[in-house]
Formats: structure tokens, C-alpha cells, sequence
């Protein structure tokens, strides 16, 4: 993924290397050359627990890395999300958005900014035909997320909206 950036935010790759050196801590992020922080609350930790698998799944599926990032406030130089395509465009060339903030930095439009950006990134992408996503249906903040992206709903059950782009 080529670092995306908005007006406030940028996009990086997430890497294998990038993980482990989260999962240490700032001082071992830096010691990677890397020049921002992360925020407090980063990596949330339902995301922090799948680093394991995705260490070992970006080593030995190296492409599906481009699809996955961090999102960084430009301002003050922290990682504060991260935003991905869960391992790229499927056979129909089908590309599933899901997405996280940091509670700290909710509310505040930075999913709808690099929601919008991503889709339009990954829509460059000959591979991808259209771009879907999925919540649950008593998540507000990711409801309004979606449908200010432009994502629209296509089915509901009790457990899930559907949306495509």
C-alpha cells in the first residue's frame, strides 16, 4: 500500500516487522525508524490479538499486506486506527473494508475521511470490482461511518448490516 494521506491523516502499511515491533512498544517502533507514537489506547485489543496470525499470514502471503494499514494523526504523530481489506479482493474481485479508531479519537470524522480515501485507493485496483463492508446493527458510530463514505445497505439480519460501495 503507498502511504495514503488525507487532509489530516495518513495511511501506511501495517508490515509483519511494524507488528512485532508494536507489540514491544514506542521505543522499539522508533528503533525500526519509524517517527510517529502510538496512542494510548492503540492497538485496540480486539485488533492486538490477531497480530500473531497475521505475523505469520503476512510472512507467508507477503501480497496480502498491501490491503492493511494504520492510520496516523498528521498533527500529532500518532497511530490512532487501522483500516484494511481483510487479505485483498476475493475471486469476484470483492474487497471487505473494516476499520478501527481509537476511542480517544472517536467522533471526530477520521474513519469517514480515510473510509473515503481507501475505497477510492482500492478502486484504482483492476482487481477490485466493488468494495463491501459489514456491522452490527446497534453500532451507530460505524453506521454513520458507512453511509458518509457512501457505503449503502443491502441486507440486515440481527446480527449484521450488509453494505456495498
Amino acid at each position: 500500500m503507498p502511504s495514503i494521506k488525507t487532509a489530516r491523516l495518513e495511511m501506511i502499511t501495517l508490515s509483519a516487522d511494524m507488528m512485532e515491533a508494536i507489540l514491544k512498544g514506542d521505543r522499539v517502533l522508533h528503533e525500526k525508524g519509524n517517527s510517529y507514537y502510538l496512542a494510548p489506547e492503540w492497538p485496540l485489543e480486539v485488533y492486538k490479538q490477531f497480530f500473531s496470525y497475521k505475523i505469520e499470514r503476512f510472512r507467508k502471503f507477503p501480497h496480502e499486506n498491501e490491503w492493511e494499514g494504520v492510520i496516523i494523526d498528521r498533527k500529532d504523530h500518532l497511530i490512532v486506527g487501522d483500516m484494511g481489506f481483510k487479505g485483498g479482493p476475493n475471486e469476484e474481485g470483492i474487497i471487505d473494508l473494516g476499520y478501527s479508531i481509537v476511542p480517544s479519537y472517536q467522533g471526530k470524522g477520521y474513519a469517514t475521511e480515510m473510509g473515503k480515501a481507501m475505497v477510492e485507493w482500492a478502486l484504482t485496483h483492476s482487481e477490485v470490482k466493488k468494495v463491501v463492508a459489514t456491522c452490527n446493527p446497534d453500532n451507530d458510530a460505524s453506521i454513520r461511518v458507512l453511509e458518509k463514505t457512501g457505503f449503502k445497505q443491502t441486507m440486515q439480519t440481527e446480527e449484521s448490516i450488509y453494505w456495498f460501495y
